[in-house]
This record gives structure tokens, C-alpha cells and sequence, in this order.
């Protein structure tokens, strides 16, 4: 017997990575959202439901892309290793990202990136 899932049910996991309110650039791997935000947040934006875009997975499936944000200012030294999105009260969605020195005072531009949910195998 073959597995399925209705696009409805990948959809409703990225819809609420869509309520994400801040990106965050981090120095590691955060498990909460207060690590995203304090710990090891490096630069942060505000971001919104216009910086979501839902679409057919890359290969199958679903995925949601987050859009490119310029020019973040950098609030603390350090190397970025990862992203985060958290809403509210929660962190959401955390991926690597290129490892890069940054300094305070000056910017960072994230480029669009995507989460992607595969069909079921």
C-alpha cells in the first residue's frame, strides 16, 4: 500500500513557520527561543507573512521559502552559523548557514532559503 499525505497537512506545519516575527543570525545552534534572541543572536530582523512563500517542494512535496533579508545590522562580533525564526514565544525553524565572520556595526544580508517537507516514503 502506498503512503500519502494531502498538501493540506504540510501546509498547516509551514503555515506556522510562516508566523514567524524575527530572524535571527546565531554564533550556534539555538534550542529555544530565548537562545535565538539572546544567547546566541548575532543580528536580527523583524520579519512578516510577506517574507513567506509557499510552493510544490523542490523534488515533491511542499516547502515554504523564506525571502532574502539585506542588510541586517550586526549587533554583536562573532561567527554566524545558523538561522532562526521565532514568533512570539517560540522558535520555529532553525537551519545552518554559511559560516561567516561578523563585526558590530556593520550589515548582513541572509538570502532566501527554503524548508521543505518530502512526500511520505
Amino acid at each position: 500500500m502506498a503512503k500519502y499525505a494531502n498538501d493540506l497537512v504540510m501546509d498547516a506545519a509551514l503555515d506556522k513557520i510562516a508566523t514567524g516575527t524575527i530572524l535571527t543570525v546565531c554564533s550556534a545552534q539555538p534550542t529555544t527561543r530565548t537562545e535565538a534572541v539572546t544567547t546566541y543572536k548575532l543580528a536580527d530582523v523583524v520579519i512578516d507573512s510577506g517574507d513567506f512563500t509557499k510552493a510544490n517542494g523542490d523534488t515533491n512535496g511542499r516547502k515554504v521559502t523564506i525571502g532574502q533579508q539585506a542588510d541586517i545590522p550586526v549587533d554583536t562580533s562573532g561567527t554566524a552559523t545558523h538561522i532562526a525564526i521565532c514568533d512570539g514565544s517560540i522558535l520555529l525553524l532553525v537551519t545552518t548557514c554559511t559560516s561567516q565572520a561578523l563585526t558590530a556595526g556593520n550589515t548582513v544580508t541572509v538570502p532566501a532559503f527554503d524548508d521543505e517537507f518530502a512526500d511520505p516514503t
